[in-house]
């Protein structure tokens, strides 16, 4: 790729994939006013159904967030009844997030969107699988080159 070329905007994965994301979140976001969430808020459940509850930081973890982003949201939920938040009795550094019983009922009106997002992309299953494959691997050795940068 020549130096010109490479400078393109639509040779720039990141750009695609940002993108995508944004696109995608497009996607999303008629589905979930219809239940009452955001989008980020939706992951959280995701992760709380999945676990039934988790720690603060084990959920910024997850899903790539830091905790000045994840404390109003997380407030937010609380405030609406969705998640509940606890110190820990045990290290009172540690905060559990709790499902509540209105964020499991909301489980059952979300889970449909998956199929509807799949469909709506246009995908095929086969290809589905495959790109989440890519990405995830993908996700992996960002990851691992960013551990690598720390410690040089």
């Amino acid at each position: 790729m020549s130096n010109d070329h490479a400078l393109r905007l639509d040779h720039q994965l990141c750009f695609a994939i940002y993108a995508c994301s944004r696109e995608l979140t497009k996607l999303y976001r008629p589905f979930l006013e219809k239940i009452g969430i955001t989008y980020p808020q939706y992951l959280v459940l995701l992760v709380l159904w999945e676990q039934g509850e988790t720690t603060m930081k084990e959920l910024g973890k997850r899903l790539y967030l830091d905790s000045g982003t994840l404390t109003p949201m997380l407030k937010r939920m609380e405030e609406n009844g969705l998640v509940q938040r606890l110190r820990s009795s045990e290290d009172e550094r540690v905060v559990r997030v709790i499902l509540t019983e209105q964020g499991e009922k909301i489980k059952q009106k979300a889970q449909c969107i998956p199929e509807e997002i799949v469909k709506r992309v246009g995908l095929s299953n086969k290809e589905w699988s495959e790109l989440l494959v890519l990405l995830r691997s993908l996700l992996v050795r960002l990851n691992d080159e960013q551990h690598s940068s720390w410690s040089n």
